[in-house]
């Protein structure tokens, strides 16, 4: 009986745990209910008004002082047209970055004189910035090319007929709110035309669309795909435009509870773990801009919201950001993931704070930078926040929590390292999960290896984004495919895009000196490979090596490649020997090994070129420096247990 009793109270509490809260920020307040908490229009002031001088005394002058700066280089800014051309390259070139670099310029610009004119206060940039307001009300696409939709209807143009809302477009209306909340009474003073623009184009452009159609980026794709980072992204700038612009109380509530309804989207299949697929670099405008959504229905409502903070789900998300750190200048960048994301050091030290994660805060903290000369180039209301908590920010305790040991087991992903808080010594990280992952590459079972919090074996990651990055030619990128990940290659066949191509029997294994973790990657491949079983272990034993254990079962065994990546010129020094020639961070070069099987495997290395449009990120993130490790079986058996090991 009492067996039975605490078998049962076992099952009772694993089922809270796996029972996820759904409609967490919507299900709370119906429409009515939201209306009465929400502050109205007339009375809400997120942020001090241009005139009260007094308030802006409180703001970071130094910083402002900095903006201040910056705008003054763009005093006599020309704002540019951005001719069809440019947005045709997307269809007839790919490249997609000559239309973004003067539309996000322009962005910038604009902001930073918002910032200097709040600061300045003596009307000097107010001329500009309404030239800036009316060149991007003249714009026929505030979003960007890459976002059309692929159909000959298009063809790299938008149809203005029909518009849509985009990550861009989206965050273009926060940039006209704020000037118009900042200067409403001194553009009126030139002309009510300017206010009446912003409204009508925002109305068109943004608020129309949202209510009336759905955007894929709302909802589940039709594969079951669950909502990216654009959802979000797109709900916190649809949020401040519509608190800041839309004066009628019945439509200003319907549109903050339609994005509350679309953010519950994304929170509601999101991982128990807090676990961020899309990596930490798109962590900033995943789990970040949830919580920017709050913060700003908080400031919107008198902290009516605060509640979602104290959900263990978004508490773990938060997390995230420092469970997926390697070392001060590297995190985990397992699929489009860059290896050295920036870090929005305020926002997370402020998300920390409203979760009382005392190493989150820290973590802020350390990445705060007092150099700061230039705003963000997105998520334009972080920087007003992070303008009022500067006493308290740079006083903060800084540091590093560097987690000895994470285990998400919802995405699958293991981290271990050889002591907690520090880089020193073996960093070892892995993934299961499957292949139609956000920002997928066909990566399951995919490992990377840091010593010292430098790059050992590495996934390569995202290059360049072209018009072929997320098309249908996608899998035709060389390092978004498996063959150049750490993985082998299984008779000819390589690992298939999909959720039905995923990792099997996954475990951790929590050892303290040996931690770990097993799969079996064999649903990752095609049938054709003919894979009954291919089961990996990880594990790094402490302070010795990085072990990587392969135990499978063929129909057959044609032919089997190992791959693993690096940045280094490995040598074969003599058979079952890799010399790895490893460069500190203190410039001091130390060889690693690379041992296996010199009776099955034979070894050899080859340069990657990287001449292609996508490459030129490869180039930016590692330099012209990857290579590919080749371990080939020399008379492969249908099965077989192969070993290598890093040390």
């Amino acid at each position: 009986m009492k067996y039975l009793q605490i078998t049962l109270l076992y099952l009772l509490l694993s089922f809270f745990h796996n029972t996820q809260a759904q409609d967490l920020v919507s299900g709370k307040y119906s429409k009515n209910e939201l209306s009465a908490v929400l502050i109205p229009y007339a009375e809400w002031k997120p942020f001090p008004k241009l005139e009260n001088r007094k308030a802006w005394k409180e703001a970071e002058q130094s910083l402002l002082e900095k903006y201040l700066q910056s705008a003054n280089e763009y005093i006599d800014y020309d704002w540019p047209y951005i001719p069809a051309t440019k947005s045709l390259l997307i269809e007839r070139t790919g490249d997609r970055d000559e239309y973004q670099a003067v539309s996000f310029e322009k962005r910038k610009v604009l902001g930073t004189m918002i910032m200097a004119e709040i600061y300045e206060n003596k009307g000097r940039f107010i001329d500009p910035i309404i030239n800036g307001v009316w060149s991007i009300c003249e714009e026929s696409f505030w979003g960007v090319p890459a976002h059309l939709p692929k159909t000959k209807e298009h063809s790299g143009l938008i149809d203005v007929s029909k518009p849509f809302v985009d990550l861009f477009a989206a965050e273009t209306a926060t940039y006209l709110a704020w000037a118009d909340y900042f200067f409403g009474k001194r553009f009126d003073e030139v002309s009510p035309q300017i206010r009446k623009r912003i409204r009508y184009e925002t109305q068109n452009r943004i608020f129309e669309p949202l209510m009336k159609q759905h955007h894929g980026w709302m909802s589940a794709n039709a594969n079951g795909r669950p909502p990216n980072n654009w959802n979000p992204w797109i709900c916190s700038n649809w949020i401040n435009a519509a608190l800041l612009l839309e004066n009628d109380p019945a439509k200003r509530t319907a549109l903050v509870h339609k994005a509350m309804e679309v953010l519950d989207e994304f929170l509601n299949p999101y991982p128990q773990d807090g676990g961020c697929d899309e990596g930490p670099s798109y962590w900033g405008a995943a789990a970040a801009s949830l919580y920017d959504n709050i913060s700003l229905l908080n400031l919107a409502t008198d902290e009516a919201f605060q509640y979602v903070l104290e959900d263990e789900k978004v508490k773990n998300m938060g997390k995230f950001i420092y469970r997926a750190q390697i070392s001060e200048d590297y995190f985990l960048n397992f699929a489009d993931a860059d290896p050295q994301p920036t870090m929005s050091a305020a926002m997370i030290y402020r998300y920390g704070k409203d979760i009382r994660d005392p190493d989150m805060m820290k973590f802020g903290a350390y990445y705060r930078d007092p150099e700061q000369t230039t705003l963000p180039r997105f998520h334009y209301f972080r920087n007003l926040f992070e303008l009022f908590i500067q006493d308290e920010f740079k006083n903060a305790e800084k540091g590093l929590p560097l987690p000895k040991d994470v285990w998400l087991k919802d995405i699958q992903v293991l981290v271990a390292r050889d002591h907690e808080g520090s880089s020193d010594g073996f960093f070892l990280a892995a993934k299961g999960g499957h292949n139609d992952e956000s920002h997928n590459h066909n990566d399951i079972g995919n490992y990377v290896v840091y010593y010292n919090g430098h790059p050992l074996l590495i996934d390569v990651g995202r290059g360049t984004y072209t018009r072929k990055t997320f098309s249908d030619d996608r899998y035709t990128i060389w390092y978004n495919r498996s063959d150049y990940h750490n993985l082998p290659t299984v008779n000819g066949k390589t690992q298939l895009p999909g959720s039905q191509f995923k990792a099997t029997q996954v475990s951790h294994q929590a050892k303290r000196n040996s931690p770990g973790m097993t799969l079996d990657i064999s649903r990752a491949y095609p049938d054709e490979a003919g894979i009954n079983s291919w089961k990996r272990t990880l594990t790094l034993d402490r302070g010795k090596q990085v072990t990587i254990t392969d135990d499978y079962d063929l129909t057959d065994a044609n032919h089997i490649t190992q791959h693993l990546m690096t940045i280094y010129p490995a040598v074969v020094t003599k058979p079952g020997t890799l010399t790895i020639p490893f460069m500190d961070g203190d410039g001091q070069k130390r060889d690693f090994t690379l041992t296996y099987d010199e009776k099955k495997m034979e070894a050899s290395v080859e340069k990657i070129p990287l001449t292609a449009p996508e490459d030129k990120g490869i180039i930016t993130k590692w330099g012209d420096n990857i290579y590919r490790i080749n371990l080939e079986m020399k008379n492969p058996n249908p099965k077989d247990k192969v070993k290598f090991v890093v040390k």
